[in-house]
């Protein structure tokens, strides 16, 4: 089970990124499937989740309005989709998949809900 996350680069406050999220291994759309990142000098933080086919998301609250995740129609693929972009979301940005359970509802939010995690793309958004 391996996960590629890919769109990383750099871009101006203000402007726009799509991160994508490449499975391989297995069909991921009974998954839960989750962007995080991890701020220079800090924890890593969860940023956005889906569950299945997209019908159901969450999102921190630094980034909601902003950015959007989503999966693609004919593909395993995995989006984020970074609007208005801040240069506190300069961070590396990572992708990952865990179960969806009934716990991933209270617990999408954390790290432990999350099983298979892909390396992560580095966004630097410049003031």
């Amino acid at each position: 089970v391996q996960l590629q996350a890919s769109g990383g680069g750099l871009v101006q406050a203000g402007g726009t990124l799509r991160l994508s999220c490449v499975p391989s291994g297995r069909t991921y759309s009974s998954y839960i499937m989750g962007w995080f990142r991890q701020l220079p000098g800090k924890e890593r933080e969860f940023v956005a989740a889906l569950w299945g086919n997209g019908a159901r998301t969450r999102y921190a609250d630094s980034v909601k309005g902003r950015f959007i995740i989503s999966r693609g129609n004919a593909e395993n693929r995995v989006y984020l989709q970074m609007n208005s972009l801040k240069p506190e979301d300069t961070a590396v940005y990572y992708c990952a998949a865990g179960p969806n359970t009934a716990d991933s509802y209270s617990y999408y939010n954390s790290e432990a809900a999350y099983d298979y995690w892909g390396k992560g793309t580095l966004v630097t958004v410049s003031s």
